[in-house]
């Protein structure tokens, strides 16, 4: 297996990485650490989880002198929390080369971020606080040399299209640039083909189309007004954290009351929560204070918690690349972990399809689903204890 120093990693990043535990590349690192070393534009298609973040933050680092001018590269991503976790894990290794990297997101201080951008030689963004200061005159982009644009498939998703067309006008024509998406087709891959050139394609797919690695699926028929109780019974299994997916901002912060009238202890996270309120459900969510987090899908995106062992779909996803990301969750860097979806007898049908169409087995027959049934840990004959919540040793427990 190849080691960092043969992709061509200095000896200063890779006792940067030692020092955090990380000794040997994942696949999808290997697959690309070369092309973007040696100076190509690149379009990698890999799922969420999957050690992408070092893949292009390894040669971020390398490529940026400390004596650039600033701010000289760029990430772009589509939320804060996962601008946040990019910034986290670069600050790691950029101190290595005595590099700055700044956090752009829009809910805190605009001036004092403002003035620590300007400085930084590695900005981590969301499209629209990074409009916002760059309209404010605070930096401009014409040094940026090295332009990453993260989870590009969810940025457009989001209708951030216009906003990441203006940004890259605004870099050099003369610039590597690295596309990071989950899809590579439709619209994603146009613009991939649009602000790059002659790039190097490469594809990390572990089997199921990366939502089957290393994680059991099951999909648990309920009666719409069982709900809440399916979702306690499988709560009440021996697990680590759990992520809880609901549709809206409403449903997450009635889901949550309702488990902690239940002793679970849970908080919800979403778009109308304050920046510090979101930190602050993160950080205990992460310590483990707290051990179930409700979330919706905006807020979910960036959430990268390793002791993850259960992601459950209260509400069932939309679609396939959805329920990809939700599930991503958990099972990450090589970990195990379980995704459960709750299906209605009016949502089986699309399960059904969402299930053939990852190569996973749903258990979902015709008819089935609206069968009355007892909650799975009933019919499994469980003892009635609850579950332990001493923290698992190596990174989450697999249910029984």
């Amino acid at each position: 297996m190849q080691s960092f120093a043969d992709l061509g990693v200095p000896e200063s990043i890779v006792r940067a990485l030692r020092g955090r535990g990380i000794t040997a590349p994942f696949p999808v690192q290997r697959l690309v650490l070369g092309d973007v070393i040696d100076g190509r534009d690149v379009l990698v298609k890999a799922p969420t989880g999957s050690g992408k973040t070092l893949a292009f933050g390894i040669p971020l680092v390398q490529l940026t002198a400390p004596a650039a001018a600033t701010p000289a590269a760029l990430v772009l991503a589509p939320t804060r929390e996962l601008a946040c976790q990019i910034a986290e894990e670069l600050e790691a290794i950029a101190r290595a080369r005595s590099l700055r990297v700044c956090a752009v997101y829009g809910g805190v201080g605009i001036a004092a971020q403002a003035r620590r951008a300007a400085r930084a030689h590695i900005l981590v963004a969301t499209p629209g606080r990074l409009e916002d200061l760059l309209d404010r005159g605070a930096f401009s982009l014409s040094s940026i040399r090295l332009l990453v644009l993260d989870e590009a498939d969810r940025m457009l998703d989001m209708g951030f299209r216009p906003a990441v067309d203006r940004i890259v006008r605004a870099c050099p024509t003369e610039r590597q640039t690295l596309f990071f998406s989950a899809t590579l087709d439709g619209l994603a891959g146009e613009i991939a083909g649009r602000y790059t050139t002659d790039a190097a394609v490469r594809e990390h797919a572990p089997p199921g189309d990366g939502a089957a690695r290393a994680v059991e699926h099951r999909f648990v028929p309920v009666l719409a007004e069982e709900r809440v109780k399916a979702l306690l019974a499988e709560l009440d299994r021996e697990r680590d954290l759990a992520l809880v997916f609901v549709r809206t901002k409403r449903g997450a912060d009635r889901l949550a009351k309702r488990l902690q009238n239940a002793e679970v202890k849970a908080l919800a996270i979403h778009g109308d929560k304050s920046q510090r309120q979101r930190e602050l459900a993160l950080e205990r969510f992460q310590s483990g204070h707290v051990d179930t987090l409700v979330a919706t899908d905006v807020a979910a995106r960036g959430i990268d918690v390793e002791r993850v062992s259960h992601v459950i779909n209260y509400d069932p996803p939309a679609d396939h690349d959805t329920y990809v990301h939700r599930v991503g969750r958990t099972g990450r860097a090589g970990r195990s972990g379980v995704g459960i979806t709750l299906v209605s007898q009016a949502d089986a049908g699309q399960m059904r399809q969402l299930a053939r169409r990852l190569g996973i087995h749903h258990g979902l027959g015709a008819g089935e689903e609206g069968r009355r049934q007892e909650p799975a840990a009933a019919r499994r004959g469980r003892s009635g204890r609850r579950r332990s919540r001493r923290p698992a040793a190596a990174g989450i427990t697999r249910s029984r």
